[in-house]
Formats: C-alpha cells, sequence, structure tokens
C-alpha cells in the first residue's frame, strides 16, 4: 500500500468515524483526525496548494472540540443529579446533560401518588432518586422500581399509552419533566437523542424482563 492510499484509507475511516460515533467531542475529534489525514494527503499528493481545504476542516474542529469541552467543564450538578449522570444519562457530554435535566424539576412525592396511569399517554419523564414504587398491570403487581430508574420513557418516546400503572410506595424524590420538553429538546439536539434512546432502550429492556420474571408462574417441585 502506498503513503497516499493509506493516508486515503485514513480519511475514508475517520470521517466514518465521525458520523457514527454518539458523543459529540469525540465527533469532533474524529474530524479533526480525518483533516489532519487530509492535510497529510493534500501535500503528499498536490503540494502545499491543496492543503487549504484541510487546513479550514482542522481549525472548524478544533473550535468546536474546543468549545464542548469547555462547556463540559463548566456544567455542575448536585448530588442528586450526579446520579442521573451516572445512570440514565451517562450517554450524553456533562453539557448536554446539563441542558436535559434543566427541561425539568425535583418533586418530593407521597405513598400512594400516581405517576403513570395504565392506558393513558404519559405527560412527564421521571427519575426516581430515592423511595420505591411499584408496576401494577391491570389491577396485579408486575414489578417494583427501585432508586435509579427512569419512568415513563416508552411512552415519552412512543407517544403510546402506558401498559402498568406506576405508583409510589414510599415517600420519595424524583426528577420529572414534561414530555413536549423533553421532546422539543432531542429534536433540536439530534446527537443527544441517539444517545439517550439507547438508554432508554436499556431501562425499558430490563423492566419488561422484570415484570416477564414476575408473572412467571413458580417452578413446581
Amino acid at each position: 500500500m502506498t503513503a497516499a492510499l493509506g493516508l486515503y484509507v485514513a480519511i475514508f475511516v475517520a470521517a466514518l468515524a465521525a458520523l457514527l460515533v454518539r458523543s459529540r467531542l469525540a465527533s469532533h475529534l474524529w474530524l479533526g483526525a480525518a483533516a489532519a489525514f487530509g492535510l497529510a494527503y493534500g501535500i503528499d499528493a498536490h503540494g502545499l496548494f491543496a492543503v487549504v481545504l484541510p487546513v479550514l476542516m482542522l481549525v472548524v474542529a478544533a473550535v468546536q472540540a474546543s468549545s464542548v469541552m469547555v462547556a463540559d467543564k463548566r456544567a455542575s450538578f448536585s448530588a442528586e443529579e450526579e446520579g442521573m449522570l451516572a445512570g440514565p444519562l451517562s450517554g450524553l457530554g456533562r453539557a448536554q446533560a446539563r441542558r436535559l435535566i434543566d427541561q425539568g424539576f425535583w418533586m418530593d412525592g407521597r405513598t400512594g401518588d400516581v405517576l403513570i396511569r395504565e392506558g393513558e399517554r404519559s405527560a412527564r419523564l421521571f427519575y426516581l432518586h430515592h423511595g420505591s414504587a411499584e408496576v401494577r398491570a391491570h389491577g396485579h403487581l408486575v414489578g417494583k422500581i427501585e432508586p435509579g430508574a427512569l419512568i415513563g420513557e416508552a411512552t415519552v418516546l412512543g407517544e403510546t399509552p402506558a401498559i402498568a400503572t406506576v405508583a409510589l410506595t414510599s415517600p420519595a424524590r424524583f426528577w420529572c419533566a414534561p414530555a413536549q420538553m423533553i421532546n422539543a429538546f432531542l429534536s433540536a439536539n439530534p446527537d443527544a437523542r441517539h444517545a439517550l434512546e439507547h438508554g432508554f432502550t436499556i431501562s425499558l429492556r430490563q423492566k419488561l424482563e422484570a415484570m416477564n420474571r414476575a408473572s412467571s408462574p413458580a417452578p413446581t417441585a
């Protein structure tokens, strides 16, 4: 493989990685790498005149990556919010997570408070910081929700009626955000949407597995 061909392949790989990675910062860094490889390729194949476009790409990528890193460094979180950042929002950058959390607010709940009602579309997304909740479908207990879990993610993203009722079984502290604001944020930040939907999918799968285990008959001796 010649040097020019190797650089061409490197440009393609870096550009593809910039499109596929979920992190905005990683995307900018890969774009910068593609520009750097393009710079080397231009010098090798066509001389100094051909490096103008790669240099511009490199500058843009550097500025974008720097702005993301500065925003991430400036983002601050409370102890409650750090739990969200380490859990369901782990796929987001700190600045993106800060903006998403700002779409909602923190509340205290009492035993018996209903967060999601079966057959209705959830108007809010919840994150349970502490406390507990139970999940009932057709009046039957099918699961329990512990701290650190999201509630309502399926109905918020899919805009479909809830398949179960979720009610608090103890005093609780939780974050909630209107579904309209969450979807507006995700529409304006498509890279965040991909990362967040991945976390929502994992959370939903875990809940469905727990519901299936709870509804399965106990093995007989």
